[in-house]
């Protein structure tokens, strides 16, 4: 359900990456090498994590930046002749795509260990370094905690037909279809979104859905928490009125989706790049992730995330290989139901 004005969803899948290249860090004292580094993470949460890292290794960083697919994409059209040293995504399905094509070196048994089990694949080829988790966002004046959905299943529902949002187009709600495709099969996730397609409007940003939630245009939205704990941080500028509801118990809505970090199989510093990724993932960055305003959750063993979350282990979130989520078949299953 899409009234006039809104935006629609748009298929991510540019080859060209539009990002620019910006250097990171102080001189250093090392021998001048440099990583290019493909981020479509957020520059603030890399830079604040990253800090020190060229001081303490003298590796100068060059940022690459743009969202998943752009990146994703780029890379395998690049294949081989990548300049890129190192991957870092804002969700794990993109990096994915590079595993399953063959790009991604395997990464050091002590880097993986620097983060817990379920915020890393199988394959042992990328590393979770931040993760976030899907909520509802509702208006308590216009949906009672009472009528809360008990599962993010229930909004395919025809009692919730023009109630919701969901930034259709967009990296994030992407990635938590592609749990629930992981988690509840290709049949059920077709009905799921079909029903979305028929109840959902859609919007361009998890922030618009936030906004539309607290504004009342809604009765609820899906999107990741740090949206609306950032706004609380910032005086509630655009959420004052909103709430969020976490399904937990197991549900796909509850997912928590993982940022990666991979090495490019055709780096020729593996071993710099390498040490970004460990960096990335050791105490000190995470604790910096922790302390700051991003208010994405730490995934370093034994790194509390910032006191203002719901701790991790009361959020119930599904178990989901990150390595198990399919990106390709989510935009086409998308496409088919009309929802890009």
């Amino acid at each position: 359900m899409n009234p006039p004005g809104r935006a629609t969803a748009a298929v991510l899948t540019a080859l060209t990456v539009t990002g620019t290249l910006a250097a990171c860090g102080g001189s250093g004292g090392g021998d001048g090498d440099t990583l290019t580094v493909y981020s479509a993470q957020h520059e603030s949460l890399v830079r604040t994590m990253l800090e020190g890292f060229t001081e303490e290794t003298g590796i100068e960083l060059e940022f690459r930046e743009g969202n998943d697919a752009e990146l994703a994409n780029q890379i395998v059209q690049e294949g081989d002749a990548s300049p890129a040293d190192v991957f870092l995504t804002e969700n794990s399905p993109s990096i994915e795509i590079l595993d399953r094509e063959g790009l991604l070196a395997p990464l050091e048994q002590a880097t993986l260990d620097q983060v817990g089990e379920q915020f890393r694949p199988a394959s042992g080829t990328w590393t979770g370094f931040a993760a976030r988790s899907t909520v509802l966002v509702y208006n308590p004046a216009q949906l009672p905690e009472s009528e809360l959905p008990v599962s993010i299943m229930d909004l395919a529902d025809p009692e919730w037909e023009g109630r919701i949002g969901i930034a259709a187009g967009g990296a994030d709600f992407q990635a938590i279809v592609s749990a629930v495709l992981a988690l509840r099969g290709e049949d059920e996730t077709r009905a799921w979104l079909e029903g979305l397609e028929r109840n959902a409007d859609v919007y361009q940003s998890n922030t618009a859905v936030m906004t539309a939630a607290d504004e009342g245009e809604i009765d609820a939205g899906i999107m990741y928490h740090y949206y609306w704990y950032r706004d609380q941080a910032e005086n509630a500028l655009r959420g004052d009125d909103a709430a969020l509801h976490f399904f937990r118990n197991a549900d796909p809505g509850a997912f928590l989706s993982v940022s990666g970090a991979g090495v490019l199989a055709s780096s020729d510093q593996q071993d710099e790049a390498e040490q970004l990724v460990a960096y990335l993932t050791g105490r000190g960055a995470q604790e910096r992730l922790s302390e700051s305003t991003a208010l994405e959750y730490a995934v370093g063993v034994g790194v509390a995330s910032a006191e203002a979350l719901p701790p991790l282990d009361t959020l119930g979130a599904p178990p989901v290989d990150p390595g198990s989520l399919e990106q390709d078949r989510v935009t086409e299953l998308m496409q088919e139901v009309g929802l890009l």
